[in-house]
């Protein structure tokens, strides 16, 4: 998975007074938990989040502060201001490379479905899933090839089990499916043709037949 560096101070005092001079000077206050010391605060500039906050993908973290200290760290928690959506401050989660962790990463599909080709719906209740692995082993997101999928068909947590990570969820979970549309009638129209094929070469055969023994019915006037 990839990695953002997160350049930061470490914070001395916390109180709210602190707190509110630092958010006006375009700072972000952060809390990093997990440690096997106490909770470490500190702070970083908004503008240093945007690549981790502003983006449909994963990432784990490196923070950096200026007294020499670096984590490695997963967001776990984010605030916004509920007006202007300005970011009020950030928990991380110290991480470790013997340690499982569980992280939401992005499902992402491809190909294109013949469902969907033929007039059917591409539906996906989860855009994100919960992973569970050791840092190294998690994905940047997890690929699900719909190109197989009809109108009906569906993909599930079981079909998407990796021997890398764990995927929290019940393995009868619903990842995508194709869902019929009133425009979906081609692939019906193909069942369609198909059955229509297997009749005619039944009516093929049985006019063969028949026309193989009308001979032998005229040789038996004669």
């Amino acid at each position: 998975m990839k990695s953002i560096t997160i350049n930061g101070s470490q914070r001395e005092s916390v109180g709210k007074t602190s707190t509110k001079a630092l958010r006006n000077a375009g700072q972000v206050p952060c809390v990093l938990y997990g440690g096997e010391a106490k909770p470490v605060h500190f702070t970083a500039p908004e503008l240093a989040f945007s690549k981790l906050v502003y983006t449909p993908n994963a990432h784990t973290v490196v923070i950096k502060l200026d007294n020499g200290d670096s984590y490695n760290a997963v967001m776990q928690d984010i605030q916004f201001h509920p007006v202007t959506d300005r970011i009020l401050h950030i928990d991380f989660y110290e991480i470790y490379e013997n340690k499982t962790i569980t992280m939401e990463i992005p499902v992402k599909t491809e190909g294109v479905s013949k469902g969907v080709l033929n007039g059917g719906n591409l539906r996906m209740p989860y855009r994100r899933l919960r992973v569970k692995a050791i840092p190294s082993k998690l994905p940047d997101f997890i690929e699900v090839d719909i190109t197989p999928l009809k109108i009906g068909d569906k993909v599930y947590i079981s079909d998407l089990q990796n021997d890398d990570y764990d995927l929290i969820h019940p393995d009868n979970t619903v990842v995508c499916q194709v869902r019929r549309s009133r425009l979906a009638i081609v692939d019906a129209v193909d069942d369609e043709e198909e059955d229509e094929e297997g009749v005619e070469g039944e009516e093929g055969a049985a006019t063969a037949e028949a026309g193989a023994d009308a001979p032998a019915a005229e040789e038996a006037k004669e």
